[in-house]
């Protein structure tokens, strides 16, 4: 998703090359020995140590409770205070909530590792220690500093990298344990899933911390409240996080749509379902955004021009990943993209030659309306047999608002039943010929606009990508902001939040995120082997909060309690608030999320009661 197309050259497939790994060799790469604080060369690690406040730091291994909205930076030292050992939350059942642990030493600490216990509430019930995952966060290389408000579609002015914590590598039996260099920190990401069973109350336990010749005791404390959260699967927020299950193949060299591909597709998707992933991002052209990325997106439906000069379509690569993805639980809507590719190119195979051949078809042409209108009456009827059709929603992305009107007018011609999703700027023009409609950040409709479009029985999302700087999901934002779109969501009355791209991954995504011209994450959510990241569990716990809010304000709607009315109307203005925000200032933003949280979690006690 980009305010600006760039087309990658020659270079690119240099990189596309070299970026084809086996997992074998990826899960053995070690971060390199390059610039490790969040501002300084990549080249230059030694001058980037702050060594007198290292010295200051007591011998030996520290260990506290940091915040999940911060980035610990691996060669500064810690703002945390070291007799931080309590962790505590509260949660509803089925949630899951997040907490950050920080290890940190002037000395080389060996073989740091954790001991999780039982957690056991006041009347002797159990919280399992199976439902408390911990992983260790690797840093990841970026093209801007922390919390920059420079980044846009351009080329970063960084000439070197800036390392930031960010992805996951879960710890496991058989990756129980790390070793930390002297002067340098190492953060751990713990979260813990409430069972949908628990009684409601107050848990307690242990997390013991051992390394050679130290140990510590951290202490947890749940308070399970008496509510329950829905499956993912069952949240009404529409998360649409646009795939490339290409990119899968291409980075494990394994071949296309074969059973390998498919085995690895299947960790990598339950990430997103568990998010609550509702859109399946299909391709019904090659290539829509013009080849512009390291592994780009290929058709899932192959057109072919017979002898007789007719069409006819190939839907095997386009059964074969929406029934994977619904087999997940990723059933909602399916997006198929596009009428208007970039440069309106593109490809079909001709059965004379058997080669493939490009054109251009501009959507006013009568070249696009002859081969779009029997693509659309073939894909209808296809469709309708699978059962699909009124969760498919025709995309569009972006274009110019004459092509965008073009391109709809041949559709709704078609056929009343297509249903059409639009990603772009907001157009008045466009409103009421889009079933759903996600617009830029800053781009938007009012909420007024919104709520009309929801009574017309219309979603509306919205979305960020290389803009705005902030709010965004880069590998530099605060962790915060990733919360904060949710909030932004349910105080705008969207039904939820669009992000291109989930897994548009780098030559080396495990270790440099930095993309060509655009700021480092935004192309890709999660890591190779299924696994997440700060900022993907940020995002979902914001989504988490949406839930919630959802939930509370129709319980409250049904209540008599006067006191329940009033902390309702206090969390609505102060969602309310969240409309105005201009700057964003990360103590801000997290001040306003941590007052709506205890205004849900005051609200969740007294509708329990």
């Amino acid at each position: 998703m980009k305010r600006t197309i760039v087309v990658l050259t020659g270079f690119l497939f240099a990189i596309i090359a070299s970026a084809q790994k086996n997992k074998s060799e990826i899960d053995s790469i070690m971060l390199p020995k390059i610039g490790d604080a969040h501002y300084q060369s990549e080249y230059d690690l030694d001058n980037s140590v702050d060594v007198a406040a290292w010295t200051k730091e007591k011998p030996g291994m520290h260990v506290a409770f940091g915040s999940e909205d911060a980035l610990y930076f691996r060669t500064e030292v810690p703002a945390i205070n070291n007799d931080t050992k309590t962790w505590n939350a509260t949660g509803w059942k089925n949630e899951r909530l997040n907490a950050q642990i920080v290890v940190w030493s002037p000395d080389t600490l060996q073989q740091v590792r954790f001991t999780i216990n039982d957690l056991k509430n006041e009347k002797g019930k159990l919280l399992s220690k199976e439902n408390i995952h911990l992983s260790k966060v690797e840093y990841v290389l970026a093209n801007f500093p922390y919390g920059s408000d420079k980044p846009d579609c351009s080329p970063s002015p960084y000439t070197n990298g800036f390392l930031m914590p960010d992805r996951f590598v879960p710890m496991s039996e058989e990756k129980d344990r790390f070793d930390v260099p002297g002067k340098t920190v190492r953060p751990v990401w713990l979260y813990l899933n409430v069972p949908p069973d628990a009684d409601a109350g107050t848990y307690t336990g242990t997390i013991e911390v051992n390394a050679v010749n130290y140990h510590t005791t951290l202490h947890i404390q749940i308070k399970v409240q008496n509510q329950l959260l829905p499956k993912p699967h069952d949240w009404h927020y529409r998360l649409d996080l646009w795939q490339n299950p290409w990119v899968i193949a291409d980075y494990y060299n394994v071949q296309p749509w074969s059973e390998e591909h498919i085995d690895l597709l299947k960790k990598h998707l339950q990430l997103y379902a568990d998010a609550g992933g509702t859109y399946i991002t299909t391709y019904g052209v090659h290539s829509p955004w013009g080849d512009n990325e390291y592994a780009i997106e290929g058709g899932m439906i192959d057109w072919i021009k017979q002898k007789n000069g007719e069409w006819k379509f190939d839907y095997s690569i386009f059964d074969t990943y929406v029934n994977l993805a619904m087999s997940l639980g990723i059933d909602k809507a399916i997006t198929i993209y596009t009428p208007l590719p970039y440069n309106n190119r593109f490809r079909y195979k001709d059965e004379s030659s058997g080669n493939y051949v490009y054109e251009l078809w501009p959507p006013g042409s009568d070249t696009f309306k002859h081969a779009w209108n029997s693509f659309l009456n073939d894909l209808r009827l296809h469709l309708e047999k699978k059962g699909w059709l009124n969760k498919t929603y025709i995309g569009l992305n972006e274009s110019e608002l004459s092509q965008t009107l073009a391109a709809i007018k041949v559709i709704k011609e078609n056929s009343k039943q297509w249903k059409i999703t639009y990603a772009g700027d907001w157009h008045k023009e466009l409103d009421t010929l889009l079933d759903d409609y996600s617009s830029v950040y800053e781009y938007q409709p009012s909420i007024d606009e919104v709520k009309q479009r929801a009574a017309k029985g219309f979603t509306s999302t919205f979305y960020v990508c290389c803009h705005p700087a902030k709010p965004n999901t880069f590998l530099f934002s605060p962790p915060v902001e990733a919360t904060w779109i949710s909030w932004f969501v349910a105080a705008h009355g969207y039904d939820g939040f669009l992000r291109w791209a989930y897994d548009s991954w780098t030559e080396d995504p495990l270790r440099d995120a930095r993309y060509g011209s655009w700021a480092a994450g935004d192309c890709y959510l999660v890591y190779p082997g299924g696994n997440s990241c700060i900022r993907f569990e940020k995002l979902r716990e914001g989504i988490v909060d949406f839930e919630k809010i959802r939930i509370i304000k129709e319980l409250a709607l049904k209540s008599n309690n006067s006191d329940v009315k009033n902390l309702l109307h206090e969390l609505n203005a102060h969602l309310e608030t969240l409309n105005d925000e201009k700057i964003f200032n990360e103590e801000k933003l997290q001040l306003d999320i941590t007052k709506g949280k205890e205004l849900i979690n005051e609200l969740s006690e007294k509708l329990a009661e």
